[in-house]
């Protein structure tokens, strides 16, 4: 007769996976609480003291830790000399392991968590089953995850036992189970104790992508273990094409641009930078006015929204080729309005309030960086303001946008604006005159040449930037400050009658 041992924190299906194997001729061994369990449910069990002839000591601390178990797991089916170990020591085989670990994870999260009580939640036999079956998984099945029994029950009932590329897949959850665990407890323990900085990472495959950037680079999507507001990860496509590696990318930009905005927002966004952006009354204005801030670039581009998404929207953005349209949410008659462009991918993203710190990683060769994600928010205000020119007060909605879309442009970057949207945007220039050329001449081509806006993401090196901008009609420059020519902007400025605010941020984007 087969034997399991069964010794589980999630007790999630327990009793009708222990049912069927019972109902299949197996003998269960059970500890504690699990054995309470099974009991209470009508499962005859073995307790783990009859099979190890010893007690369960130091408040269960110690259990399974016992020659009688782990013999009875490690020992090689094919191996002579084990089988007369075993033999010779009164040991059974233990065919079958279900184990999972207490949760020292949900328990560290909880506020109020002391020491004590992670130290207790730190488990210890049940690494040591899982490890010891995994590595014998030729012989003995190893279950950790609730979802597994199903298929284990289903292997058993047609063949006698499981398969060996299940156990095999198995063996490798386990593995996995037990390193995710160790890792958990390993930067627990480490912060606690102050010693250096060692990052641990841990992501589940979401899923595998047909191609990275270029065909012939392979690509996966990978996700945090916890949801997060504002992430493709836990998004919701309603219909289109499968994500690919640069969706993901422009998407994800697109996302870091919302969540700057609390006022009805709609931002168009190509190759990770904004093309269009643009703040209204109503999103059905918010969406008129990003379309009409670029018309051109916005084909192919993904559409991005902090509102519910209506029908007017919809229908003002369907004779147009789009990759995404996400939003927090769609009326039925939008759905239906988008449902006609089968290869569009209409995303729904969680966008409630995050006030979180986030990393953010960025691969290098050899190494990783990690820096915190920039969601820094800085009101722009008129005593930020470092000219003999003012302000005017109904400009401060339009600086405030462009200082807010900026952000969000490769370095370096210029955003030209007026009335809550985006006339021009220059990115990624090697000057920042370069950029700054680019975003005039798009505002300039727009019909757009009086009481403009500039933002710059960084400092303005030279006060050439500044005779430039008056040329176009730029009445108001907002910009970091910080560059040691900034007395000759702010001269420039004066000259020209211009109205420069130094905020104090910068927001490089490489």
């Amino acid at each position: 007769m087969k034997r399991a041992l069964v010794s589980v924190s999630d007790k999630t299906g327990l009793v009708d996976f222990v049912r069927g194997l019972q109902s299949a001729d197996w003998e269960i061994i059970a500890t504690g609480g699990t054995q309470r369990l099974l009991e209470q449910s009508g499962i005859h069990t073995i307790g783990i003291s009859e099979v190890t002839g010893f007690p369960e000591i130091c408040d269960g601390r110690v259990k399974t830790l016992h020659p009688k178990v782990h013999g009875a797991l490690l020992a090689r089916r094919d191996e002579p000399s084990h089988l007369q170990a075993l033999s010779e020591n009164g040991i059974e085989f233990i065919d079958l392991v279900c184990v999972n670990l207490y949760p020292f994870r949900q328990t560290i999260a909880r506020e109020g968590t002391t020491m004590e009580d992670a130290i207790e939640n730190i488990d210890i036999g049940g690494p040591s089953m899982l490890r010891s079956a995994a590595k014998n998984y030729k012989d003995v099945t190893v279950v950790c995850d609730p979802s597994d029994y199903e298929r284990v029950l289903d292997e058993i009932r047609a063949n006698g036992s499981t398969l060996p590329e299940t156990r095999l897949a198995l063996s490798a959850k386990a593995y996995t189970h037990t390193a995710e665990y160790d890792m958990c407890i390993a930067s627990y323990m480490r912060d606690k104790a102050g010693l250096p900085e060692k990052l641990f990472l841990e992501f589940d495959v979401r899923q595998s992508l047909r191609y990275g950037e270029n065909p012939h680079q392979d690509a996966k999507f990978y996700k945090t273990l916890s949801p997060v507001p504002y992430s493709l990860a836990t998004a919701t496509q309603l219909q289109g094409k499968e994500l690919s590696y640069n969706n993901i990318q422009d998407a994800n930009a697109a996302l870091n641009i919302v969540r700057d905005f609390s006022l009805p927002f709609c931002v168009a966004l190509k190759h990770m930078n904004p093309c269009g952006a643009a703040i209204g009354k109503t999103i059905e204005e918010a969406w008129r006015k990003a379309y009409e801030s670029d018309k051109v670039s916005i084909y192919g581009g993904i559409v991005a929204f902090n509102r519910e998404v209506t029908e007017e929207v919809a229908l003002g953005m369907k004779p147009i080729f789009l990759e995404i349209v996400m939003a927090p949410s769609y009326t039925p008659e939008a759905l239906a309005v988008l449902a006609a462009k089968k290869n569009l991918r209409v995303m729904v993203v969680d966008m409630s309030e995050d006030k979180a710190v986030h990393e953010q990683y960025v691969s290098v060769n050899g190494g990783l960086l990690v820096q915190h994600l920039d969601t820094r928010k800085v009101e722009v205000t008129a005593d930020m303001c470092v000219t003999k020119t003012k302000p005017a007060p109904e400009l401060m909605d339009d600086i405030q946008f462009g200082w807010n879309v900026v952000k969000h442009v490769k370095s370096n970057a210029i955003v030209v604006a007026r009335d809550g949207h985006t006339l021009g945007v220059g990115a990624g220039q090697m000057n920042r005159v370069g950029s700054a050329e680019i975003a005039l001449n798009e505002a300039k081509a727009a019909g757009f040449t009086e009481n403009l806006i500039l933002a710059s993401d960084g400092f303005l090196p030279f006060d050439d930037t500044v005779a430039l901008a008056a040329q176009y009609g730029v009445t108001t420059i907002v910009q970091p400050g910080g560059s040691i020519r900034d007395e000759d902007c702010i001269r420039k400025a004066d000259e020209l009658g211009i109205c420069m605010l130094f905020t104090g941020t910068r927001h490089f984007k490489h």
